[in-house]
Formats: structure tokens, C-alpha cells, sequence
């Protein structure tokens, strides 16, 4: 990044930090001390000592400081942090991060964690820094996650009959576990919370955020020295994972090089991988978080490569993201001439394709630059996917089969695949798309209407305003694509709801239909509820839905 804009970016995080963390009361006071099950305050923090049994003290030194001790246990928790009141999910709640320092001696099975809880679903969960003689919590990995500069594994276990903050229940723990200990440091809570439900990890309404302490038939003490959290802000740990079947890290279907193969996943189109294109501009570099491509940090960074076209008209998906939650745009040019742009509304990786661009034939300059920088954002670009038949790139290794599938190639206007549509219900999506046209759904809110320009579809025009049908899965992980754009040069964001839980965001930039791709969404199988729905709206723009495709 700039160095201008490194200053600008620290001098706000510094004064970010200095509004937003939670702070207790700091006037002198006598501390607290607990040697029982009990629950406080500590200014805008929430303390907690829970145990089955045994000697355990905890004394409450204010601002999220805290001592313990405790010996001949069963199980014992001493934790301090932030409670929310179950009604709003983490992407509601915005970035959680915290900033922690601990003298950490135990002696025998013991965690240093974040711990909280959700509701819809019950989960309890840890990110573990550090632990004692045993590293939990001893089942099969579900991949790793880089955060925060470290490599934790994830884990999803099950208890049966265990207490938990509805009594003695059933319920799912999803753990992080760093590979390496630490005892201070940040913890970039939310990256973890996504990187979970990549992974089909189901996340409920948020009940804490908490620094933990916790012994298991152990003993041992802990002084907790430094105990920050913030909520709100960009937040900073992005994660990236080598789970297989994500598409980014070191994924299993990770295509790298100057790679002409397939998609991830798809037999669709020509990938180009960012990092092995050209550079240009003052500041362009690569990146491996969230994914290993390309950073454009400044107005005339680009990427550009040369691509031999025999037909003259293709799809162009730019899977990209911005760093923060202001939009990212990265503009498409083939041969000197601006084809369109590509929309990142946020740090969450995603594609956004542009359909039916014409462009001439035989080898001409494909290029991703940024035009628009305000200093606000960096573009994050992974790989430009190009679809149509024949393509090929200066590094091709033999012909493209041009296998489009969906609405790729000579597909125009408000036409769409939808012959796998039934009724109000898509057709199974086990192992084929599924595309539903939105004035098909059902439609709610105040506002919602069909509308026939762009395209015959639907807008919403105001929060609340939403359509929805049931859908089949035959299988529990999906891609969701939206085709849509805004009213106006206003982005326009649209949330992702299936059976109440917000699943992700469509972004849509200007009023060019486009199609942007929310990937490895957790479903569940079986019948469920599918919703289209404006959450965000500030009168500055209106959404247009053409339809939905579910691969």
C-alpha cells in the first residue's frame, strides 16, 4: 500500500481504537473477588466464574483485567468480555477483534481462548492460543485457516447432555486451535466466524465474546494483564484456508500458474490466475491473504494479459475482494476500451461476472485496472475467468473447449436457463443448477414490484422488501448467484436468507446487469426457505433482481 495511505491508515486505526473498544469504569475501585459461580459487571464488560466443583478464585482487576486460580476441578471457566442479546448475527454486529495479554501457568489440561456462545443454532465455541499438557479437542481436522498471521485448525465436535446457557442440552462446539501457542497478541474474532461457515459451520444469533480461561481436572493460574475488545471497524485478520473445497489458500482445487484449466468446481471457462499476469502501476504487488493473487492499491495499478479471441463476444468473472467493508472497483479493459466493472462490497471473496461483453477477435490486451481509488480501498483480484468459446492465453497449453454452461456465450437480455424451475420450488439441486427468474417468487414488503427494464424481474426498493420460494437441496453446500444491478450508480446490496440466517451479500454497483457469485454456502439438506431481501437501504438506490441460480 501507499505510504500515504499507510499513515492515513494507521493514524485511523489508532483513533478507531482509542472510540470503539469496550472499556470499563476507570476510576479507582477495590477489586472483585469471586470464589463461586457468579456473573458481573465490569463496566461494559461481563465477567463470569462457572465450575462443577473444586477451589477456584477469580479476582475482577476492571477494564477486562482479571486473576485466577484453581486446583482439584472437574471443569472451570473464568472469562471476561463483551454479551450481545442473541437478536443480531456477527455480520450484524460488525468486526470483533481482541487485543490480549496473559501470564498463563497451568499444570495439566487447560485453554487460553476466546469462548463464546450463539443461539439458532446452540454452538458453543473457542479459538485457542494456547493450551496445557493436551491440545484440544482431539477429533479429526476439518482443514486449516490462516489468521492473524498464524495457522489454526478447525474442529467441529458434538455434546450430548451437557450444560450450556439453556441447561443441559445437545449442541455443536466449533473450535480454532492455533498451531503454535501464544499468550498475547490479537485475535481477529470475526475472520474465524467466517472462515467456519465457509466451511458449513452453521453460526447463530451471537450471546458473547469472551477471554477465557478454562481448567479441566487441572490446576494452575493465570494473571490476565491486557483484555481489549473492539466491536465494529474493518477488522484486520483476513483468513484464507486449505480446506478442499475452497478456492482460495491452499485449497485443494487451487489452479495456480498461468493456468488455462476449468473453474474450481465447474467445467466452465478459462482461468487466469492475477499473480501470473502483468504488473503495472506504482504500486501493485502480490498477496497470499485471503487468497494468493494480486493487491491494487492505487489509481493505474493493473494486471493485464494478452488472450487470443476466435469468437467475439464472452462472459468475464473477476473472482476478487475488497480489504474492508468500502467497495472495491476494478475496471475491465480489452483493447483500450472500458468494457465494464467489476464490485466488491466488502473483504468477503466472491465473484462478479459481467455477461455478453463484445470485443474483437485475434489476440488483444486484457486488462483489470483501477480507476476510481479514493483511498478507501484496495482491490484484492484472485482470477479473471473468462467464458465463451474459443479462448486461449499467450501461456496456453492447447486449445479451450469454450464448455459454457448457465447463461454463458450468445445468452442476452432477460433470457435465462430456467428449465430446471418447478413450479414455486427449484428442482433438485443435488447435482445440476438450478435457475429461478425473481418475478417467479413470492414477493413481501412494503415496496416490492416487477419491473421489465433492464430485464423482467423485480425490485426492491426499500428495507423489508424481499421474495423468496422453498427450494430442494439434495446436497448441504451450494453456490448462490445473483443476476441483478442497482437503479443508479449507488451500490446496491441485496442479503442471502435461507430459513432466517443471513448467509451473505450481493453487490451490485451501477445499473449494468451482472451477476455476482456467493460460494460454498452452507444449506442444510431437505426443503428450506430461499430469500432475496434488502436490509441496508438508505434511499440512495434501489435493487433489481433478474434471477437466482444455485449450483
Amino acid at each position: 500500500m501507499r505510504k500515504s495511505k499507510k499513515i492515513i491508515a494507521v493514524v485511523l486505526s489508532l483513533l478507531l481504537s482509542l472510540n470503539f473498544p469496550f472499556l470499563g469504569n476507570n476510576a479507582v475501585k477495590a477489586a472483585t473477588v469471586l470464589y463461586n459461580n457468579a456473573e458481573g459487571n465490569d463496566g461494559a464488560y461481563t465477567y463470569v466464574l462457572w465450575k462443577d466443583y473444586g477451589d477456584t478464585s477469580m479476582t475482577v482487576n476492571g477494564n477486562g483485567q482479571f486473576e485466577c486460580w484453581w486446583q482439584n476441578i472437574g471443569n472451570a471457566l473464568f472469562r471476561e468480555g463483551v454479551k450481545f442479546d442473541c437478536t443480531k448475527k456477527y455480520q450484524q454486529i460488525g468486526n470483533i477483534s481482541i487485543n490480549f495479554g496473559v501470564d498463563y501457568q497451568p499444570n495439566g489440561n487447560s485453554y487460553l481462548c476466546v469462548y463464546g456462545w450463539t443461539r439458532n443454532p446452540l454452538v458453543e465455541y473457542y479459538i485457542v492460543e494456547s493450551w496445557g499438557s493436551w491440545r484440544p479437542p482431539g477429533a479429526s481436522s476439518k482443514g486449516t485457516i490462516y489468521v492473524d498471521g498464524g495457522s489454526y485448525d478447525v474442529y467441529e465436535t458434538t455434546r450430548v447432555n451437557q450444560p450450556s446457557i439453556d441447561g443441559n442440552t445437545t449442541f455443536k462446539q466449533y473450535w480454532s486451535v492455533r498451531t503454535s501457542k501464544r499468550t498475547s497478541g490479537t485475535i481477529s474474532v470475526t475472520e474465524h466466524f467466517k472462515a467456519w461457515e465457509q466451511m458449513g459451520m452453521q453460526m447463530g444469533n451471537l450471546y458473547e465474546a469472551s477471554l477465557n480461561i478454562e481448567g479441566y481436572q487441572s490446576s494452575g493460574w493465570a494473571n490476565v494483564y491486557s483484555n481489549t475488545v473492539t466491536v465494529g471497524g474493518n477488522g484486520g485478520g483476513n483468513y484464507s484456508s486449505n480446506n478442499g473445497n475452497n478456492y482460495n489458500g491452499n485449497s485443494g482445487n487451487n489452479n495456480s500458474g498461468s493456468s488455462n484449466s476449468s473453474a474450481p468446481g465447474t467445467n466452465q471457462g478459462t482461468v487466469i490466475e492475477c499473480e501470473s499476469m502483468t504488473k503495472s502501476g506504482q504500486y501493485t504487488g502480490n498477496i497470499s491473504s485471503p487468497f494468493n493473487g494480486v493487491a491494487l492499491y492505487a489509481n493505474n495499478d493493473a494486471v493485464s494479459t494478452n488472450v487470443n479471441f476466435s469468437s467475439g463476444t464472452n462472459d468475464f468473472t473477476l473472482r476478487g475482494a475488497s480489504n474492508g467493508s468500502n467497495m472495491a472497483r476494478v475496471d475491465l479493459v480489452i483493447g483500450n476500451q472500458t468494457k465494464g466493472t467489476f464490485y466488491f462490497g466488502d473483504a468477503n471473496t466472491a465473484e462478479y461476472t459481467i455477461k455478453n461483453v463484445s470485443h474483437g477477435t485475434g489476440n488483444q490486451t486484457v486488462k483489470l485496472v483501477v480507476t476510481a481509488d479514493d483511498g478507501t480501498w484496495d482491490g484484492f483480484c484472485d482470477a479473471l475467468i473468462i467464458g465463451g468459446s474459443g479462448v486461449s492465453t499467450g501461456n496456453s497449453n492447447g486449445g479451450n473447449s469454450g464448455n459454457n454452461g448457465g447463461n454463458n456465450g450468445g445468452n442476452s437480455g432477460n433470457s435465462g436457463n430456467t428449465g430446471n424451475n418447478s413450479g414455486n420450488n427449484g428442482g433438485n439441486t443435488g447435482s445440476s443448477a438450478v435457475t429461478k427468474q425473481c418475478e417467479d417468487m413470492t414477493k413481501s414488503g412494503q415496496y416490492t414490484g416487477n419491473i421489465n427494464n433492464p430485464f423482467g424481474g423485480v425490485a426492491l426498493y426499500a428495507n423489508n422488501d424481499a421474495v423468496s420460494y422453498t427450494q430442494y437441496f439434495g446436497s448441504a453446500n451450494h453456490t448462490f448467484t445473483l443476476r441483478a444491478c442497482s437503479n443508479n450508480s449507488n451500490m446496491a446490496r441485496v442479503d442471502l436468507v435461507i430459513d432466517n440466517q443471513t448467509k451473505g451479500t450481493f453487490y451490485y454497483g451501477d445499473q449494468y446487469p451482472a451477476e455476482y457469485k456467493i460460494q460454498n454456502v452452507y444449506t442444510g439438506t431437505g426443503n428450506h426457505t430461499v430469500k432475496l431481501v434488502v436490509t441496508a437501504d438508505d434511499g440512495n438506490w434501489d435493487a433489481y433482481l433478474d434471477y437466482l441460480k444455485i449450483d
